[in-house]
């Protein structure tokens, strides 16, 4: 279990940058339990090791005029790796694509897209999406409205899941 390698002050300080990427690290160490130094060593260690892989202010896209929030379930002709990994290359290129998982099932691919208007996505729909080299199927659903939108990992089931092992 990759989890179980970090410590839990390692563990702990994750969590807490999860929730506060802004935060100090004096007011970082303060909340771990550690001194300022050895903390920001740490920091850096798991900035280094991949497990912090950046940070982000969260934004609001209605709010800056993305009004649109759209999934599409893409189906490829070819899932040969090379095909596989054109697609993704594609998808890095596409701004309205904020998302792109390849899935194990009836689809290949669901992207998650944003766009300020309903006529925005659907010029990239059927100019880009649709017309894309080995593109062979795209269903889309229009998001109404969101219940849930939590960034990174459930730490709590984590340490509940290390504990129950240990």
């Amino acid at each position: 279990m990759a989890g179980a390698k970090l410590d839990p002050i390692d563990r702990k300080i994750l969590a807490e940058l999860q929730a506060d990427g802004r935060m100090t690290n004096v007011e970082l160490a303060k909340r771990v339990g550690i001194s300022a130094p050895p903390c920001l060593r740490r920091v850096r260690t798991l900035e280094e090791s991949g497990y912090i892989r950046g940070y982000h202010a969260d934004v609001d896209a209605r709010e800056l005029g993305f009004e649109v929030q759209v999934f599409a379930m893409v189906g490829l002709q070819s899932q040969a790796e090379a095909d596989l990994s054109a697609f993704e290359t594609r998808c890095r290129e596409w701004p309205l694509v904020r998302e792109c998982h390849m899935l194990n099932g009836e689809v290949d691919f669901i992207l998650k897209c944003v766009a300020p208007d309903l006529s925005t996505f659907q010029s990239f729909l059927t100019e880009q999406l649709t017309a894309a080299d080995n593109v062979a199927s795209v269903k889309t659903s229009l998001v109404i409205r969101g219940a849930k939108d939590e960034p990174g990992v459930p730490f709590d089931v984590l340490e509940a899941r290390i504990n129950r092992t240990a």
